[in-house]
């Protein structure tokens, strides 16, 4: 008789099998890979990095793959030579280095001033001497060596020349003196002996102190200090870009860094803190000396350290020129100077700068007006966050002023210049969404989309009209238009309106020509958006794809203009300090005029304005939210701003198009209607649980829209909204328990009603039943009813008939829908005061009726019956052994209850497979039950 292994088991084994088959697999095609690379010819050169251990077997054809085994790992190299001598000479040179610093300030005084000279020379001579010797002998490394110490030497002559032959000399002025002397002297040494690594950064260190040290021996004022630093970078630049060797440009590109920082800083400086515009001049001569120097260094630089300069550049020009009229204005007023002047630098566009610094020179300004903006944060958010100060005193009365209500402790007079900040920023980019076509043609040349290229990237203002990154190619999509020389055409590379192709412009059937398109590439710049209708991200190479349309970025340029307009009008009734009630007028006309620009946009359906109606519903609702906060100093005012709040977004609603910008407006509806029966109980002077009922009005008026608007997708939001505001109901409600049972009653309502309509009946008709249900339970419990029976029974003994005969008509039927609510009516509040009730007669005859409920079940194979008198009897049985399990656990060792609950879980454990069937089991049979 053939046997035939469990489930589990047959499945263990056949598991087993696969894994062998998948690793023989695997050893096969590595052994495979090895023999394909053993007959192939030996590559001259093996890939770098190579790592079979890491990487896996080389793929069939890879260049470089080494003819070994799988697996194979080389042994390690020994030290090579070269390596062990650099440590050599490193030591040796430290060493006497350090012998010869010892000898300077310990054993110089023991020897007369003919000995001193005679050793320091001689040494310093020999070990500059010695590198060249070594050179021509070809031992670099050993020169190197003998080259650090000849530097030190130097450094140690110059020491000790001040302190035996101008021992009275300033330090300061000596230290200048011989700085310059010895970065000249290394400078020679370097160029001499070309091979040598270190003379020329070493000189360039010695380079960054004359002129700093020199001004400052001399006192000068801090404004020559400033060119001594800016004079220093500059040479620092030259010596960047014209330099001899990698670490000179490094080490020049480095000091220079640091110079031009502190000497902006010291123009930057002075420029804040001159007395009159006449101060400010000298420092803003000195910033706009330093921009030129980073300009003239951008042109020539790469593509990062060109951007750079230009975003230096940028930033010294602002502060030199908007530092002489900040300086003749009040304090407060001084922003708009330098915003002027970072606005000013939008104008760089059309000078013939190289496209990295006009780059980064753009960035600048984008930093000037983005700190510009970020000064009026503050003061926005105490405007829209002032207002919550007053939830702890709704209707205290009217504030004389704006300023009042919002209870901040903010300057206000220090802000005077913040809304005039945001209005200029608000009008500035709602021009460019007005002008987006016109200001795109201008900003083509710029960062139109480069097609690659045999040099890899197009230069800026390179090239005839209609090449690859010239201007006249493309077509922006909405909200643009085609750049001249196109012909309107996507990707056209056309120049003149002919449509002859450019020299050197991007052609079809020139597959590998000088400036081909990429494939897939239509040639018109990123922010046209690619092909008309089609998204930004959907065409295009991939470096176009990462970069947003046209249609976005004139968006973004709309929504900004949206919230800076707003928050300038908000913060100039701050500012103003306007009457409170202008203020609470002003912020709902400005929610108004928002919810009409979010209703205009949503209706276009145009993709090009999408981020302008999304950005108004968004700072409405925030204005919605702030201008009702602020509305609860007042009653009349509260009425008067939620009213009209209420009927604003309710008018939304109507006028926009199905979508989610309806469905908010609707959502924002309800719940200023919510608010408003609120009110209308604070001033009916009824208590919060009396006012509960009054509040239902508005889930009961969401309820009657639901079943008008039936399957619309605005019904859902507005019923959930509903149900929120029928659970703040209850909320109110819970203090007083007749209250809390007559709400729960009416909730009840509300979802029976729900659940007429077929779509909310499985869910609002189980919530009707529950609350029905928990209604009645608050009710006995609030008239301490001992023996809620007298209650439940008539009701659960009519339920459970109708049940039975649904069940007759019906077999397929749910025990839970015909005998749930009516077990649930009697059961579970009898379980409620048996878990209460010291006498012995109530638990015995609830365990009872339990126990036949789950015999019942089981019989009938009826879920509802099984499971609820199941756990009814299960909790009634341990409410009553649980005083005897208490006594028992207190007399047992400690140690044994931990060591049951092991024994328990390895029992489990070691039969898991075993019980996880079972559970299945379980689950299938409750699962097969009505």
């Amino acid at each position: 008789m053939e046997h035939v292994p469990p489930p589990a088991e047959e499945l263990a084994r056949l598991d087993r099998e696969l894994a062998e088959l998948d690793a023989r697999r695997a050893q096969l095609l590595t052994r495979r890979a090895w023999l394909l690379a053993a007959l192939r010819p030996p590559a001259p050169t093996a890939a770098p990095g190579w790592n079979p251990s890491a990487w896996g077997a080389p793929a069939a054809g890879r260049p470089g793959a080494p003819a070994q085994p799988w697996g194979y790992v080389p042994p390690k190299q020994p030290s090579t030579p070269r390596s062990a001598q650099n440590v050599l000479l490193t030591l040796g040179g430290l060493l006497l280095t350090i012998a010869a610093i010892a000898f300077t300030l310990v054993s110089w005084g023991s020897m007369g001033i003919g000995g001193r000279s005679a050793v320091l020379a001689l040494v310093t001579v020999g070990a500059l001497a010695a590198p060249a010797v070594l050179l021509r002998r070809g031992l670099t490394a050993t020169a190197e060596a003998l080259a650090a110490l000849a530097l030190v030497l130097t450094l140690l002559d110059a020491y000790a020349v001040h302190a035996v032959a101008a021992p009275d000399t300033d330090g300061l002025g000596f230290t200048a003196v011989a700085a310059g002397v010895l970065a000249a002297l290394w400078t020679a040494y370097g160029l001499t002996l070309g091979k040598l690594h270190l003379p020329l950064p070493a000189a360039v260190v010695l380079a960054q102190w004359p002129l700093l040290f020199g001004a400052w021996a001399a006192g000068a004022p801090t404004l020559v200090v400033g060119w001594a630093l800016l004079a220093t970078a500059v040479l620092d630049g030259a010596i960047a870009l014209w330099g001899k060797g990698t670490g000179t440009r490094v080490t020049a590109c480095v000091g220079g860094s640091v110079m031009a920082f502190s000497a902006l800083m010291v123009g930057l400086t002075l420029s804040v803190t001159a007395s009159g515009p006449l101060g400010a001049l000298a420092p803003g001569a000195l910033l706009l000396t330093g921009a030129a120097a980073a300009l003239a260094g951008a042109w020539r630089a790469p593509k990062g350290f060109a951007r750079a300069g230009g975003v230096v550049a940028g930033l010294a020009v602002v502060a030199a020129v908007g530092g002489v009229p900040a300086a003749a204005v009040p304090e407060d007023w001084g922003v708009l100077a330098y915003l002027s002047a970072g606005l000013a630098l939008t104008a760089v566009i059309r000078t013939g700068l190289p496209r990295n610094a006009v780059l980064g020179v753009l960035v600048a300004s984008a930093a000037v007006v983005g700190g510009a903006l970020a000064g009026a944060l503050p003061g926005l958010a105490a405007v829209l966050l002032g207002p919550v100060s007053l939830l702890s005193d709704v209707w205290a009365g009217s504030p004389e002023g704006f300023r009042a209500a919002l209870g901040s402790t903010l300057p206000w007079t220090g802000l005077a210049a913040t809304p005039v900040v945001l209005a200029v920023s608000a009008g500035l980019l709602g021009s460019a969404y007005r002008w987006w076509p016109s200001l795109a043609r201008i900003a083509a040349p710029l960062i139109a989309r480069e097609e690659p290229g045999p040099a890899g990237t197009a230069a800026y203002g390179a090239g005839p009209a209609g090449s690859a990154g010239a201007p006249g190619t493309g077509t922006p999509e909405a909200g643009g238009a085609a750049v001249p020389g196109t012909g309107g055409e996507p990707g056209a590379g056309t120049a003149g309106t002919g449509g002859t192709p450019a020299p050197g412009a991007s052609g079809a059937g020139a597959p590998g020509a000088p400036g081909a398109a990429a494939p897939g590439a239509s040639g018109a710049p990123w922010y046209a958006g690619g092909r008309a209708g089609a998204p930004w991200y959907a065409g295009g190479a991939p470096a176009a794809r990462r970069r947003p349309s046209g249609a976005a970025l004139r968006g973004a340029a709309g929504a900004g203009a949206a919230v800076l307009g707003w928050g300038a009008l908000l913060l100039a009734g701050a500012v103003l300090d306007v009457p409170y009630a202008v203020a609470v007028a002003g912020e709902t006309v400005l929610v108004a005029g928002l919810l009409a620009l979010a209703v205009r946009g949503a209706g276009s359906g145009r993709d090009a304005s999408a981020a302008v109606p999304v950005t108004a519903l968004v700072v409405a609702l925030a204005g919605a939210v702030s201008a009702g906060l602020l509305s609860l100093a007042s009653e009349g005012a509260s009425y008067a701003v939620f009213g009209a709040l209420t009927a604003l977004f309710a008018g939304a609603s109507v006028r926009a198009g199905a979508g989610v910008e309806r469905a908010v407006f609707a959502v924002a509806a309800a719940v200023g209607g919510t608010v408003l029966t609120g009110f209308a109980g604070r001033s009916l002077e009824l208590a919060p649980h009396e006012a509960a009922p009054l509040v239902l009005l508005v889930p009961a008026l969401t309820v009657l829209f639901g079943a008008r608007l039936r399957r619309n997708p605005v019904a859902l939001p507005v019923e959930l909204t509903g149900a929120l505001g029928a659970l703040v109901a209850v909320g109110l409600a819970v203090p007083d328990a007749p209250f809390l049972a007559l709400v729960l009653a009416l909730c009840g309502v509300l979802a029976a009603g729900a659940a007429v309509r077929p779509e909310r009946r499985p869910v609002a008709g189980y919530l009707a039943a529950a609350l029905f249900v928990l209604a009645t339970w608050v009710r006995l419990a609030a008239s301490e009813v001992s023996f809620p029976e007298a209650y439940t029974l008539p009701v659960t003994v009519p339920a459970l008939v109708v049940g039975f005969l649904r069940r007759r008509k019906d077999p397929e039927a749910s025990s839970w829908t015909a005998y749930g609510p009516g077990l649930a009516a009697t059961l579970l509040p009898s379980l409620a005061v048996a878990w209460t009730d010291p006498d012995w007669q109530r638990p015995l005859l609830l365990g009872g009726a339990a126990l036949v409920v789950t015999l019942l079940g089981a019989r009938h194979r009826l879920q509802a019956l099984l499971l609820l008198g199941g756990a009814v009897l299960a909790l009634d049985g341990l409410h009553e052994l649980a005083p005897y399990v208490v006594q028992v656990a207190g007399a047992l060792p400690r140690w044994l209850p931990p060591a049951l609950a092991g024994l328990l879980l390895l029992v489990v454990g070691a039969t898991y497979e075993q019980r996880l069937r079972d559970a299945r089991r379980l689950k299938d049979a409750l699962g097969r039950m009505h």
